[in-house]
């Protein structure tokens, strides 16, 4: 189970770190068309721009919220932190509503931290060290 803990870890951080792209991205696409539309001018333009402005702000923090905690948390996997399993299996339920890969992660996400020997692993006071091959 320790290689399937440091996929799930991996799997988190890589879609968490999209979460944090898809804020930037939004952010910028938003802010764009908010120049595009304020600089046509009036009453409004302003008004228009000035919503497309505040929503990407709101896309730029919701993702960030979104994918901060998963990149987190996929760090704490990797290390065997025993915190990184709750967050995990809170996460993991969380995104089973996100179809159709937020679920198959979800899925995959609470069958690894639900599973007796994933347990014990997180339980042990020093982390599992991989087999060395001779």
């Amino acid at each position: 189970m320790t290689t399937h803990v440091k996929v799930l870890g991996t799997l988190f951080i890589v879609f968490g770190a999209f979460y944090v792209l898809l804020a930037f991205g939004s952010s910028m696409l938003l802010g764009f068309l908010a120049a595009l539309v304020g600089a046509r001018g009036g009453d409004d333009a302003a008004i228009g721009a000035s919503v497309l402005g505040l929503a990407g702000a709101g896309f730029f923090v919701f993702w960030l919220c979104v994918g901060i905690p998963g990149i987190i948390t996929g760090i704490g996997l990797l290390k065997f932190r025993r915190w990184a399993r709750i967050m995990g299996i809170v996460l993991s339920a969380i995104r089973l509503i996100q179809f159709p890969f937020g679920t198959i992660l979800g899925a995959y996400g609470l069958w690894v931290l639900f599973n007796k020997e994933t347990e014990t692993l997180f339980s042990d006071p020093t982390p599992p060290t991989p087999p060395t091959r001779a």
